[in-house]
C-alpha cells in the first residue's frame, strides 16, 4: 500500500517537473530573443564620408633654412690699413667699392714698375737696332761670327728684361687693384669684419655683400626618399614663425651625395623674395609631394580600425529598417595629413563611418548626423584638403 502511493507521488511528482520544464523552456528563450532584437533596433549616433574620386598628395615634411643664393664674405688681396668702407645697409650695384687700403705704397710701386719698363724698352729698342745694323756687315764677312753672336744675344737679353719689366708692371696694376674691394654682385652691405684704420693682413675678412632678392630654401632629405624626389617636385613652403603667407614652389637642386652624419641628401628650392620680407637663416618647414595620386579613395585615419584578423571600415549599408553598419575589411595605401588611400575593399559612392565608428557593431542602425565628401583645392602642382558639408 504504501509502494504504490510512493509510486503514484514519484510519477505526479516526475508529471510536475515535466510540466514545469515544458514552461521554463520558453522563458529561458526570452531573454536571448530580447537581447537579439535590442540589438537590432539598437541606434548609433554618426557622422557618413561618402566617396568620391580624390587626389592624394603624399607629403613629405622636413625643416629648411632660407639662405641667400649670392651671400659672400669678401677677404683682403692685399695688406695694408683700412681706409674706406661702404656704409652697414647700402645697396650697391656689380662694381661699387665696398672697401679701399692705403694705396701709398701701391702707387709708388706702380710708378716705379712703369719706371723700369720705359728704361727696358729703350734698352730693348738699343739692342735690336745694333743688331739690325750688324746683320748686314755679318752676311758680308766684315764682322766675325762671335761679334754677331754678341750683338744677337745683347738682343735676346734686353727682349727679355723688356718682358721681365712688362709682368712687374701687371704685378703692380694688380697690387694697387687688389687694395680696393669691389661688390662681384648687386647686394645689401651685411656685416664689416675690420674697422676702418685697421691693418689687416692678406685673406682676412673684410666686409659680407648679401642679395636678398634672390633667396632659396635648403634641407635635408632622408636617404629613402631619393627615389621619389627629382627637379620639378612641387613644395610647399610655409613660414608660420614668421607671420608670412606659404609659398608654391618646385625643387630646383638635388643632390647627388648622401652626408654620412646625417643620412640625408639636400635639396634647394628657389624663392620668390619681391617682397623682401625674408631674410637668411629663417626657419621653413618643407613640404615636398612624394607622390600625387588621382581618383583614388582616401578616407581619414581615425575611420580605420584595427584588430587581429585586419584593418577594417564601418559602411552605411541601405536596409528596410534603415541604414545598417557593415563592417569592411580593406587593403591601405600611403597616408599623409591624417588621410590614407584605400586600394581595396571600398568603391566610390559609398558611406563610410568617420564619426562614432568605435560605438559601432555590424548591424547596428545607424543615425546620421552628417555626410562629409572631401573636395580637393588645387594649388600651383600641389594640392590642399578641404572637408565640406553635405545635407545629410
Amino acid at each position: 500500500m504504501h509502494l504504490t502511493k510512493w509510486i503514484r507521488l514519484t510519477a505526479l511528482g516526475g508529471l510536475v517537473l515535466m510540466l514545469l520544464n515544458g514552461c521554463a523552456s520558453p522563458d529561458a528563450s526570452a531573454p536571448a530573443s530580447d537581447t537579439a532584437l535590442a540589438a537590432a533596433k539598437r541606434r548609433v549616433r554618426v557622422e557618413l564620408l561618402e566617396l568620391h574620386p580624390t587626389r592624394f598628395v603624399d607629403w613629405i615634411e622636413l625643416t629648411g633654412t632660407v639662405e641667400a643664393t649670392y651671400d659672400a664674405t669678401l677677404s683682403a688681396q692685399a695688406s695694408g690699413t683700412v681706409e674706406y668702407l661702404a656704409p652697414l645697409g647700402r645697396q650697391v650695384e656689380a662694381g661699387a667699392v665696398l672697401a679701399r687700403l692705403d694705396q701709398t705704397l701701391a702707387r709708388a710701386a706702380l710708378k716705379q714698375a712703369e719706371a723700369q719698363l720705359a728704361s727696358a724698352r729703350a734698352a730693348y729698342k738699343l739692342a735690336l737696332d745694333n743688331f739690325q745694323r750688324q746683320e748686314p756687315l755679318f752676311r758680308d764677312s766684315i764682322i766675325s761670327a762671335l761679334e754677331f753672336e754678341n750683338v744677337r744675344a745683347q738682343r735676346d737679353q734686353a727682349a727679355a728684361q723688356l718682358r721681365l719689366a712688362e709682368a712687374a708692371l701687371e704685378q703692380a696694376r694688380k697690387q694697387l687693384a687688389h687694395t680696393v674691394i669691389k661688390a662681384p654682385f648687386a647686394g645689401t652691405v651685411e656685416a664689416h669684419f675690420v674697422d676702418v684704420g685697421e691693418q689687416i693682413a692678406i685673406g682676412q675678412p673684410v666686409v659680407r655683400l648679401v642679395n636678398l632678392r634672390k633667396m632659396k630654401v635648403r634641407a635635408g632629405v632622408p636617404e629613402r626618399y631619393a627615389r621619389d624626389i627629382h627637379v620639378g617636385t612641387p613644395v610647399e613652403l610655409h613660414f608660420q614663425t614668421y607671420g608670412l603667407p606659404p609659398q608654391q614652389a618646385v625643387v630646383t637642386f638635388v643632390g647627388s651625395a648622401i652626408d654620412p652624419t646625417n643620412r640625408t641628401f639636400p635639396i634647394e628650392v628657389q624663392l620668390d623674395s619681391s617682397s623682401g620680407q625674408l631674410k637668411p637663416e629663417m626657419v621653413v618647414r618643407v613640404r615636398l609631394a612624394r607622390q600625387v595620386l588621382d581618383s583614388v579613395i582616401a578616407v581619414p585615419l581615425p575611420a580605420i580600425l584595427r584588430d587581429e584578423t585586419g584593418t577594417s571600415v564601418f559602411v552605411a549599408d541601405s536596409s528596410d529598417a534603415g541604414l545598417v553598419a557593415r563592417q569592411r575589411y580593406v587593403v591601405l595605401g600611403p597616408s599623409s595629413e591624417g588621410l590614407v588611400v584605400v586600394s581595396q575593399g571600398l568603391r566610390f559612392g559609398e558611406r563610410v563611418v568617420v564619426l562614432g565608428q568605435n560605438d559601432l557593431s555590424d548591424g547596428d542602425l545607424l543615425e546620421v548626423l552628417q555626410t562629409y565628401t572631401l573636395a580637393i583645392r588645387a594649388a600651383h602642382a600641389t594640392t590642399d584638403t578641404i572637408r565640406t558639408l553635405q545635407t545629410p
